[in-house]
């Protein structure tokens, strides 16, 4: 009966921790690491941004979604957070190198950030995309290349998007993401409250559509625009830091 008792209260001790195992190990890529950044990412999004999610009917309930590219307008360096932690799927995200902090590599190098030179036609971070996508893996970017400086005012889209959905032969996923802080840097905005709020649009599947890339670029920067109400800023972008951007 001692025996029997013991075997009872070491499997007692053990559930917790194998409930808590399997809590974490439900995360889109399904380990451990990922399973906590993921916890502490919807703590920043449910505490911190009180982030409202809309439209998650148009979410591909997959976590093998692809070939997708997640276009999103920029607002604040929290935003491929507040995206991630609503999606089923592992996002691999465009970072400017800019904002690629050598003190963090680890970290980027866990998340396989896609690190893009933005002063020149960085062909290395294109095939870098481009395999994601031939992968059948799902891509973020930030199709205007900063963050929206004053706020609520889109900027022109960046050509590489069109690229990158052409070549790609991938479908689209369209956020938009309003309501996050406005602060002097990209990661003055993380631990920042604010009511934030991430729209999830139904997929465009262009290659069906068989438009060009520009085509595409002008399509998206159409619906952007209706979508938000928002106008066009064509200044030049501020050199405010961005944590992921595309070119």
């Amino acid at each position: 009966m001692a025996y029997l008792l013991t075997i009872l209260t070491i499997l007692a001790l053990l559930a917790p921790i194998g409930a808590a195992c399997c809590w974490l190990l439900n995360n889109p890529r399904q380990d451990v690491p990922t399973g906590l950044a993921t916890l502490l990412g919807k703590f920043l999004a449910t505490f911190i941004h009180r982030c409202r999610v809309q439209g998650r009917e148009h979410l591909p309930v997959s976590r093998h979604p692809g070939p997708l590219v997640v276009v999103v307008n920029h607002t604040a360096g929290i935003d491929p957070v507040l995206v991630q932690v609503a999606c089923p799927f592992y996002i691999r995200w465009i970072m400017a190198n800019r904002m690629r902090l050598p003190q963090f590599e680890a970290v980027w190098q866990f998340f396989e950030i896609i690190g893009i030179d933005q002063e020149s036609r960085d062909a290395a971070a294109i095939r870098a995309s481009l395999r994601v996508l031939n992968d059948g893996g799902v891509l973020g970017i930030f199709p205007e290349g900063g963050i929206e400086r004053p706020p609520r005012q889109l900027r022109p889209f960046a050509p590489g998007v069109g690229l990158l959905v052409s070549r790609g032969k991938a479908r689209v996923l369209p956020v938009v993401i309003d309501g996050t802080p406005a602060t002097p840097t990209a990661w003055g905005s993380l631990f920042r409250p604010s009511h934030a709020r991430v729209r999830f649009f139904p997929v465009i599947d262009y290659p069906a559509m068989n438009m060009s890339a520009g085509e595409i670029v002008k399509d998206l920067q159409a619906r952007y625009q209706a979508w938000t109400g928002w106008p066009i800023n064509s200044r030049p972008a501020p050199t405010a830091e961005s944590p992921a951007s595309t070119s």
